[in-house]
């Protein structure tokens, strides 16, 4: 997912924000759970909504404002009650590796809030299901 850093995602000196950091991951986990199927329509229809239950983050690098990024995820382990998604911030003129990002994310029936077991075959079962 490319990113362009402005502004309002930098502090007085220019440097890229950790918060912002944050809210590049958060859009790219949406992209990357809508390609997985589950699509706003999917979880509007099952009631099923992943749900950040941890997040761990280093900071390698800063990024400054103005330049371009790129934020890559995927999904890189899955049990019974949760899966991680992992993901790398790039700046895209020398592909430095500015932040690294894991999230274990678990899966929770709404309004409820009761917790939902991950599929078995997951995600490779999302995306059988959309094609």
């Amino acid at each position: 997912m490319p990113v362009q850093v402005m502004y309002f995602d930098t502090d007085a000196g220019g440097v890229v924000h950790n918060l912002a950091y944050l809210r590049f991951i958060e859009a790219a986990r949406t992209l990357l759970a809508i390609d997985l199927g589950m699509s706003f329509e999917e979880i509007g229809r099952t009631g099923i909504h992943p749900v950040v239950v941890r997040t761990e983050i280093d900071y390698r690098k800063p990024g400054r404002l103005g330049e371009k990024l790129s934020v890559d995820g995927r999904v890189s382990e899955v049990s019974r009650a949760r899966f991680w998604v992992e993901f790398e911030v790039i700046r895209e003129l020398d592909s430095a590796v500015l932040v690294t990002c894991r999230q274990a994310l678990a899966l929770v029936q709404m309004p409820e809030e009761r917790p939902v077991r991950v599929a078995v075959g997951f995600p490779a079962l999302l995306r059988q299901a959309q094609a």
